[in-house]
């Protein structure tokens, strides 16, 4: 099973290192030295890790052919998957993977549909990016409180949210 476990940040210093935005409970396994991942990168589509290390609470991450400042700035933004043994997947129910959530239909506690799970983005707080079928695309935040069921075997999530959250289009 293929899964995300990283977005490639802003380079850092001059040999070509990159910060790394970890989207994995084991950073120190999935870019260890002589790993290869997945990219979305036309240019680079297979990355082998050389190396990583930690500096200031960042995942910094230098990778094999991507040797100067110039070359880590062309990776902003990549998204780093790998490949992993459905074994190794957890079972708690409140874990997902985010390619488990994207495409899921967005429902209220009615049934209504308000959209679609376009994306997660992750930060301080897990953000579902739902793309309304009115238009446009709100930030829900991915929280028990407001996201109370997650249906993967009938592709849906359920929201409960306050008024006027809808309203606030980001896009």
């Amino acid at each position: 099973m293929q899964v995300g476990v990283g977005r490639i940040g802003r380079p850092h210093g001059v040999r070509g290192d990159v910060n790394v935005e970890p989207r994995t409970d084991e950073p120190d396994r999935r870019f260890a030295p002589g790993s290869t991942l997945t990219t979305d990168h036309a240019g680079h589509p297979n990355l082998t890790v050389e190396g990583h290390r930690w500096h200031s609470s960042r995942l910094l991450v230098s990778f094999a052919d991507v040797g100067d400042r110039t070359a880590a700035e062309g990776l902003r933004g990549v998204l780093l998957s790998t490949v992993v043994d459905p074994v190794e997947v957890p079972e708690d129910p409140d874990e997902f993977y985010d390619h488990q959530l994207v495409g899921l239909a967005v429902v209220d506690r009615t049934g209504s549909n308000l959209g679609t799970v376009a994306e997660v983005v992750h930060g301080a707080q897990d953000l579902l990016v739902v793309t309304r079928d009115s238009g446009g695309r709100v930030l829900v935040p991915f929280v028990a409180a407001m996201v109370p069921e997650v249906d993967l075997r009938r592709g849906y999530v359920v929201v409960d949210l306050p008024d006027g959250l809808l309203d606030l289009v980001v896009e």
